[in-house]
């Protein structure tokens, strides 16, 4: 299939087709970077529903904040895939597709023949890429998983809060690690049939990928004996780490990672050069366990001066520091606007929102960040292409069926 908006031509992935049949976050989120580089990505939908994540809230003028965020320039046909004609449309789809991804419930791409060795035979040039929630084989296969389920499974939430309480990370970080996953995962295979020839499928699971990202913590409670304890903005193994609060009743976080940070926090924050040899605090290790101590000498030194005096003390001996952001001040980050990280997109509806860049940039490569498609937008023009008649679309599918 040729390249869907002119946008995308000379972009990285333009001539690449990409089928999906995704939905909430992970599989978007892979789908949405390869987008980004220009790659055609089809986005299989429910009729009437669609991917359940449109609904997920209401925020951006009247569309989910979600599916904003992961869905831009793609293509939405909206497809029954119980029904003989959604099936055999989908069909046509993966005959010309380069790559197809799939996040269905467990155990459905197998009913519907889209598993990994039934397209194979079929489609023996495709690049199938399946997203699961703790894999498609063991003794967990068959279980449903979601972000907070993971982040429990793994471990994380037992790291995550206060020694009073534990918490979940505050995004979908199991769903971003698998859909970052998932996205190297197919471009290592396009790259693998491109030099050598040879289609490889890609599985990744929400577990392993957040998995993957546990190994310090996973590290040091196997050979420690005893976990990373939960320190809340405070670093669990390195210390002095966390945040304080100064006279303005701001936080200011600081962080020292080695010891010509600490003898020059010593000497010209502190004013106490003495600290730097005190027993207590000699190395690394002996500053961790003597953390309160520590702490409460930060504190009164951090509370005596306003959070930008602070700042621009530890700015001057080369200690890393930061305000404590909200999400409002994030988006009006310096950073952000200094290096023209803001693009628009326009939402079903015609409004135009905020976006940033992809975080990677390529030399003389501008993303394309194409609109986000309203439910089954496209399904007539694509139907059209592959020679059906533009017929209404079946009857909804049941939920349980992706």
């Amino acid at each position: 299939m040729a390249g869907h908006t002119e946008t995308a031509d000379g972009l990285p992935l333009s001539g690449i087709t990409v089928v999906s049949v995704e939905q909430a976050v992970a599989a978007p989120f892979a789908t949405r970077q390869l987008a980004d580089l220009g790659a055609r990505v089809i986005k299989v939908e429910r009729p009437g529903g669609g991917d359940f994540a449109r609904r997920y809230d209401t925020t951006v003028h009247g569309e989910s904040s979600y599916f904003v965020w992961l869905n831009r320039s793609k293509e939405s046909v909206t497809l029954d895939l119980k029904s003989e004609r959604g099936r055999g449309v989908l069909e046509a789809l993966l005959a010309r597709a380069d790559v197809f991804v799939q996040n269905l419930a467990p155990g459905a791409a197998a009913r519907l023949g889209l598993d990994a060795e039934a397209l194979a035979e079929r489609f023996p040039s495709l690049i199938p890429c399946s997203i699961s929630g703790y894999g498609t084989s063991g003794p967990w296969a068959d279980r449903k998983a979601y972000d907070l389920l993971v982040q429990c499974q793994t471990g994380l939430v037992s790291l995550t809060g206060s020694a009073e309480e534990a918490a979940r990370v505050g995004v979908s970080i199991a769903d971003i690690a698998a859909g970052v996953y998932a996205y190297s995962g197919i471009l290592t295979a396009l790259f693998t049939r491109a030099t050598r020839g040879r289609v490889r499928a890609v599985e990744v699971s929400l577990f392993e990928a957040l998995a993957e990202w546990m190994g310090q913590p996973a590290y040091y409670t196997a050979y420690g004996g005893t976990q990373p304890p939960r320190a809340g903005t405070r670093h669990a193994t390195i210390a002095p780490y966390g945040t304080f609060t100064a006279a303005d009743g701001k936080d200011v976080l600081l962080s020292v990672q080695n010891e010509r940070e600490w003898a020059a926090l010593c000497e010209h924050f502190l004013r106490s050069p003495g600290l730097v040899d005190d027993p207590r605090f000699a190395t690394g290790a002996d500053r961790v366990s003597h953390r309160g101590e520590l702490d409460a000498i930060l504190a009164e030194r951090v509370a005596a001066s306003d959070s930008g005096e602070v700042r621009g003390l530890l700015d001057a001996i080369g200690i890393a520091n930061a305000p404590v952001n909200d999400v409002r001040q994030f988006l009006e980050h310096p950073v952000l606007t200094g290096r023209n990280r803001w693009r628009q997109v326009r939402i079903p509806g015609g409004e135009a929102v905020s976006a940033l860049l992809p975080p990677v940039d390529l030399a003389g490569v501008t993303p394309g960040m194409g609109p986000v498609p309203a439910l089954g937008e496209h399904t007539e023009r694509i139907l059209t292409e592959l020679g059906y008649d533009a017929d209404p679309d079946d009857a909804p599918q049941a939920d349980d069926a992706v």
